[in-house]
């Protein structure tokens, strides 16, 4: 998700956390990219949530589709774990060039200690991503960082989310 405090544009890749966004950031306007199928019940969770004016979607491929730039953040819910890191630093890199100059990029990923096999839920992540996605993975904060790197941002850091398996990635200009 991108989001230009400016204009109050955000833009996401995901299914509900556009719509959690507009809610909780008044007069956010939230552009959602995704596949259409996805988008279109997205679109219904927006006028559910009182939010359809303030909603936007761009559908297709979050590699390939343009998503504009100058905006605050890109919000990248559960996305990096589906693909290789080589694809992970070329969509980082489109990330990055979209950003404001004081943008900021955040992830929700599961993320396994150094050992890969360290807390449990994370690092088994990893085989649900090899069974399930022609490359996919659960990357270690060091993997993370190096992506990171690769695309141009400083670094990543990565910090436990209270309750929850996932970790919150904040990827560092």
């Amino acid at each position: 998700m991108r989001i230009n405090k400016e204009s109050g544009r955000y833009v996401t890749h995901g299914r509900l956390v556009p719509v959690e966004v507009a809610t909780a950031v008044a007069g956010a306007e939230v552009v959602a990219v995704d596949w259409e199928p996805v988008l279109s019940v997205a679109r219904e969770n927006a006028a559910a949530a009182g939010i359809a004016k303030r909603y936007r979607t761009i559908a297709g491929s979050a590699f390939d589709v343009d998503w504009g730039e100058g905006y605050d953040l890109v919000l990248l819910p559960n996305f990096l774990l589906h693909f290789d890191a080589a694809t992970c630093v070329r969509l980082l890199k489109k990330v990055r060039q979209s950003l404001a100059s004081n943008g900021k990029t955040v992830a929700v990923e599961f993320v396994p200690n150094e050992d890969r096999i360290t807390p449990y839920v994370p690092a088994t992540f990893a085989f649900r991503m090899l069974a399930f996605t022609p490359a996919g993975d659960a990357f270690t904060a060091r993997e993370l960082s190096a992506m990171a790197r690769d695309a141009g941002f400083r670094d990543a850091s990565v910090s436990s989310i209270a309750d929850s398996p996932e970790s919150l990635v904040r990827f560092e200009r």
